[in-house]
């Protein structure tokens, strides 16, 4: 009896001590753990501070690489799907033309096998049809080993097959210009011949998707169109930069008395010239266009000029009807041909 007794107790002092020893453990790690969590939030590091996104120093040891591709020299045409954040196309001066469907992650070359040339000038995706993609070749951006363009392309599959569009000899095709709703009414700036004289240049439009093309902005067989901008608020609203360029063996020929700014107010039937405020006489070399997408009357121009007076970045408020130099920085257009 006294052993079964004995027993007992010896187990319900077993018991106590346990219940003891683990409390003990409880009280002790629950006791760091708060200490710790006070620690931390008076720890600087652990602070957040809502006009600090990271810090600077955690990327200076960060370098750029080339990921890719390698697509045949410089890249002067780039476009995006306004719908789809991940696909992009671009076109280089001697690689054909190229497309992302992964945000840049992989590119595939879209053009070999269908076009007779590789240099290109500029690629547009129609807003109303992403299916719907125009090509021009030969970059207009014309330093001393430019290669002739052979026309425009068009894809009604997204870049998967091609056919030709015509303007076999507009040479450089640097800016082509979709209408918002209808794929089928395009507009293409052409350059010319980059190395002589020809009649091929200007402001193309074409009512049928590229198989008929009628020149609509011609001033002579040595000044092209080397920009064009559509007014997406109002299509019929178009501007374009005129420029009289030529490549030699031994120099460049950069800028005349026809080149300019204009802008035709009836889908490209007719063109005025600018002024008032912006160069329109004198020697003029090469102009960029843009006008804003939310704003009809906010139009932005950098044009060349042998006046350090005149060249610069011009603005208008009026959509055109009156200008303002804005910046004369040299670096927005020293060589400006390039």
């Amino acid at each position: 009896m006294k052993t079964g007794i004995n027993y007992q107790l010896a187990v319900i002092k077993f018991l106590q001590k346990s219940v003891f020893f683990i409390f003990c453990i409880l009280f002790f790690t629950f006791s760091h753990f708060i200490s710790f969590s006070q620690k931390a939030k008076q720890s600087p590091v652990n602070q957040v501070q809502s006009n600090v996104g990271y810090d600077s120093t955690f990327l200076q040891g960060l370098q750029y690489r080339l990921a890719g591709p390698h697509r045949g020299g410089r890249v002067t045409a780039v476009t995006g799907v306004a719908s789809d954040i991940l696909t992009y196309y671009f076109g280089s001066t001697g690689g054909g033309v190229w497309k992302t469907a992964d945000g840049g992650t992989s590119w595939k070359n879209i053009s070999d096998g269908y076009f007779a040339c590789a240099p290109i000038g500029s690629v547009e995706v129609a807003l109303s049809d992403n299916n719907v993609v125009y090509v021009g070749t030969g970059s207009s951006a014309i330093r001393g080993n430019i290669s002739m363009g052979c026309g425009m392309y068009k894809s009604t599959d997204a870049g998967k097959s091609w056919k030709n569009a015509g303007l076999p000899k507009a040479g450089q095709i640097g800016r082509i210009a979709i209408h918002p709703q209808n794929p089928d009414l395009v507009y293409a700036a052409a350059l010319g011949n980059p190395f002589g004289k020809n009649e091929e240049r200007g402001v193309f439009r074409s009512k049928d998707g590229g198989k008929v093309w009628e020149k609509v902005l011609f001033l002579n067989d040595s000044t092209g169109a080397i920009d064009l901008v559509m007014d997406v608020k109002n299509p019929r609203v178009l501007y374009a930069g005129m420029w009289r360029a030529e490549r030699k063996s031994w120099t460049m020929i950069d800028g005349g008395n026809t080149g300019g700014l204009y802008k035709s107010t009836d889908g490209g039937d007719t063109w005025e010239k600018l002024g008032s405020g912006f160069p329109d006489s004198g020697l003029i070399g090469k102009i960029g266009v843009a006008v804003s997408p939310v704003n009809s009357n906010r139009v932005w121009a950098v044009v060349e000029t042998d006046v350090e007076t005149k060249g610069g970045v011009y603005r208008s408020d009026d959509a055109g009807e009156t200008w303002k130099r804005v910046s004369r920085d040299h670096k927005l257009r020293q060589r400006a041909w390039y």
